[in-house]
Order: structure tokens, then sequence, then C-alpha cells
């Protein structure tokens, strides 16, 4: 689906639009997170001391509200909900979806080799700050990342961010400027774990990386269900293999199940 005349842009203001769209959408999560802070103050200093009931609810408000911020930007431009690219994908769609899980896999396989083999330090998510160890809190995710992450994150990355960009930008290059932008959102949840600006870099790299897989198939399809589906089905195996290494102690047992762990551990929400 082309972007209509009436919406075509420079690439100088699309951009700044565009990066002004992922930060309202960090603003949004932000505001709507305040209710679940609110009520349990230990989710801001101390999250793994919070209830499992208050993490939960504290996550879900984060997604929805890149959720609100892509619904006021559409309102406010008289896009309207007609903008979203949203129908249940063909057979072909499907396939799209099974060759993203399997090409965001292989990317993650092999970039997480190359940190291993050049000893690169690699920061955590600061989701993983609430999830701890607790392997209950690992499994809520997995529904999480089904129903808010993956759809709240594609519905504002690609089908708001990306789509605005091919205002300027051929569809290649949106990809491209949608998923730095993308990674670029990402610092700061990296930052506040890590010690070093390259233990920073490492992970927020690997999630431009898979932002370019989930961009090229939604450019590919003008479908948000299959960027959803592969970009969920992704998360949520790596959520499974968490679990599985956290029941079992994978890493104690066998350090040659380090590149299982550390795959698992290292989820790019």
């Amino acid at each position: 689906m082309e972007t209509p005349s009436r919406y075509r842009d420079g690439p100088v203001r699309t951009t700044l639009v565009a990066i002004g769209l992922a930060a309202f959408g960090i603003l949004a999560s932000q505001f709507t997170t305040l209710p679940a802070i609110a009520l349990e103050p230990a989710l801001a200093t101390s999250p793994t001391d919070a209830s499992l009931v208050s993490r939960t609810a504290l996550l879900i408000l984060n997604f929805l509200g890149f959720v609100l911020a892509g619904a006021l930007y559409l309102a406010v431009t008289g896009r309207g909900w007609s903008y979203v690219d949203l129908r249940w994908p063909t057979k072909r769609g499907w396939l799209y979806v099974l060759a993203g899980v399997l090409g965001s896999f292989v990317f993650y396989i092999l970039v997480s080799l190359v940190v291993q083999v050049l000893a690169l330090p690699s920061a955590e998510n600061q989701v993983a700050t609430y999830i701890g160890g607790d392997q209950t809190m690992v499994l809520i995710m997995i529904g999480i990342v089904f129903f808010f992450n993956a759809p709240a994150e594609e519905f504002l990355f690609r089908n708001v961010v990306q789509k605005r960009l091919y205002a300027a930008f051929d569809r290649l290059t949106a990809v491209v400027v949608a998923s730095a932008i993308f990674a670029l959102i990402h610092i700061m949840s990296y930052a506040v774990l890590s010690d070093s600006l390259l233990a920073t870099l490492v992970p927020v790299m690997v999630v431009f990386g898979g932002s370019i897989i989930f961009g090229l198939l939604y450019a590919k399809t003008d479908n948000l269900v299959v960027p959803i589906g592969a970009h969920a089905a992704f998360n949520a195996i790596q959520f499974g293999l968490l679990y599985i290494a956290l029941e079992y102690d994978l890493e104690a047992a066998d350090p040659s199940t380090s590149l299982l762990v550390d795959l698992a551990a290292t989820v790019p929400l």
C-alpha cells in the first residue's frame, strides 16, 4: 500500500516527525505506568521486591503507552484506524512470519557467537530487572509479548513510524531509518544496567538488526500481523528457553549450554 500523496513530505521533516513519534511513545509509556508505580513504589527503586501482579501491570501499561501514542497521532492527523494495516495473513503471509522467526534466530545466534568469540561485554535489558530469577514471571512474559509487547511496538514503529517514513524515502531506507530510531530508544533500557558504552552498544546493535528483519516483513506484506507474529513468536521462544535454563540451571550444569542461556537472557523487547 503506497502512502497517499496528501501525506508525502520532505526527508528532514519526515525523519523529525518519526523521531518525535518515537519520543512521544516513550513519554506516553512513562505516563501510563504511573498508576502501577503509585500503587507500589518499589517498582521504581527495586522491581524484584515488588509483587508479581505489580510487575505484570507495569509492563502491560508500559506497552499500552506505545498504543496510546500511535492512536493519538492517527486521530490528530486525521488518518484514523483505516491507516492500520491489520488483516489475517494469507498462506504466503504466514510463510513470511516463519521466515522472520527463523531469520531472527539465525541472526541472534551469529551475533551471540561473535560476542563470545570476541569476548564483547553485553548489557542486559532493563526488563530483566522485573523478571529476576522468577520463573513464573518468565511464563507471564510469554503472554505479555503476544498480547501487548509485539502488537504495541509493531503498531507504533512499523505501522506508524515506518509507514510515515514512506512519505519521503523508498521502503528499504524507511526500514533502516525506522530501525535506527527503534534501536536508539532502547539505549536507556540497556545503559541503566551497563558499566560501559560498549556493553550498551552491543545489544542496541542487536536490536537494530532484529528491527530490520521485522521492518522488512512489514514492508514486504503491508500487513501488521506478519511482523507482530514473527516478533511475538521469536520473543516467546526466547522466554521459553530462559524458563528451561532457569528450571534446569543449564549454565551451571554445563558450560556448553552458555550460548542457549545468553540467547534466552538477551530478549530485545
